[in-house]
Formats: structure tokens, sequence, C-alpha cells
């Protein structure tokens, strides 16, 4: 179990982190983050918390790196801390409840109708927020529609970078799962299990045999010859 959950958390560590290197706006690793820690990781505590703190590391990775000055094009511009980046961290922890749902069942169907409905709810939670702490749009109905649609052409990017992530983090663990016994958790059970049903056994013996119950050994040999 041990093995499991380093594993686990590496590769989330190592997904977060991967923002640093350059790439397409919104191609991100976030949404897919939040759903493979809430589908694989057996604390839910762990599965909420875990996400956040990568997201963290890698908000702390970029502030440094992009004052250095490492990074051409749209990123030479951004920054690790921003104004309103709570509403992010806030739609990471939805997305990680609604990862929960694939904790019991994590087959393909059920996995790309979570990454859809991850990068839709990135795209309405983060973009009503700008439209309602920003002055960029009328604070009207009209506005809002606006906001939502000067992001369409980002949207894409967010479905591609949940897509391609959730693809990498699902895909490989379940490979890695099938090549490798010792992640996968339900052989360490089914383990714990027949060693408890052999203790259980051992241990039951001797009063079974004093009693002479359940056993055919413990019957007298005369009532077998005289049937």
């Amino acid at each position: 179990m041990k093995t499991r959950a380093a594993v686990l958390v590496g590769m989330i560590l190592v997904s977060a982190l991967s923002r640093v290197i350059p790439h397409p706006p919104n191609f991100t690793p976030v949404g897919a983050v939040a759903l493979f820690g809430a589908a694989h990781l057996r604390s839910k505590w762990a599965a909420f918390l875990l996400p956040l703190a990568a997201l963290f590391l890698s908000d702390l990775a970029l502030e440094a790196t992009t004052a250095l000055g490492w990074y051409g094009g749209w990123m030479a511009h951004g920054t690790g801390f921003y104004q309103g980046m709570w509403v992010v961290y806030g739609t990471v922890v939805l997305v990680t409840a609604l990862g929960l749902l694939l904790r019991r069942r994590k087959s393909l169907p059920r996995v790309a109708g979570s990454v859809l409905a991850c990068s839709t709810l990135f795209f309405l939670v983060t973009n009503f927020a700008w439209w309602a702490g920003y002055s960029l749009y009328p604070h009207t109905l009209e506005g809002l529609v606006l906001s939502y649609t000067a992001a369409i052409p980002f949207f894409h990017w967010t479905l591609l970078g949940d897509a391609f992530y959730a693809t990498v983090l699902f895909g490989g663990f379940a490979l890695a799962e099938r090549h490798w016994p010792a992640l996968q958790p339900h052989r360490l059970l089914l383990g714990l299990k027949l060693v408890s049903q052999a203790s259980w056994e051992t241990t039951s013996l001797p009063a079974r045999a004093a009693t002479g119950s359940g056993s055919s050994r413990s019957a007298p040999t005369g009532d077998l010859s005289s049937t």
C-alpha cells in the first residue's frame, strides 16, 4: 500500500509541476490531477488536499520561473500568484468532489464524461468569477454572455489539456497496475483476507476437536463399524 501511495503522490506532483513547461493557454494538468487523485487516493482528505498542495507548489514554481524571465510568448506576461487565484483553488475542490464518483469504477466512458464535466465546470466557474470580479464586462446578463463568448476560443485548450493529462494519468496508472502487482489494492486486501481466514481456522481447530464438532475424525471407531 505504501508503494501504491508513493506512486500516486509522485504522479500527481510531477504532473502539476509540468505547468512550468511552456504550453498553450489553459492546456494544464490541474483538472485531470484533481480527478485522478479523487479516484485513486484511499483517504478522502488526501484526495482533496494533495491536488491543492500540488497546485500551490506549481504556482510557486511558476512565480519563480516567470520572475527569472525564463519564458517567452504569452507565458512571459504571466505569474504564479495572481488576483483571484482562490477561484481556481475552489474549482479544484469542486472537481475533486466530482472525481469521487470514479472511486468505485474507472471505466473509459465514466472517465471521459468526468473530463468533459471538469472542463465545463472550470469554464463556467472561472469565467463567471472573471465577469463578477472585474470591470472588463458590464455587470449585466449581456455582460456575462460576452464574458463567456470571449472565453470560448480558450475552452478547447482546457478540454484538450484535461483529456491529455487524464489519459496519461489514468491510462498510465492502469497499465502500471497491470504489470506491477504491488500497485493493485485488491490483491493486497485479498492477501489480508486469506491470512485472516487461515489464522482463524488454525486457532479454531483445537476448539472443534475438543467439542467433537466439525470433524468426522472425532467420532468413535465403534460407531462407524456398527452401521
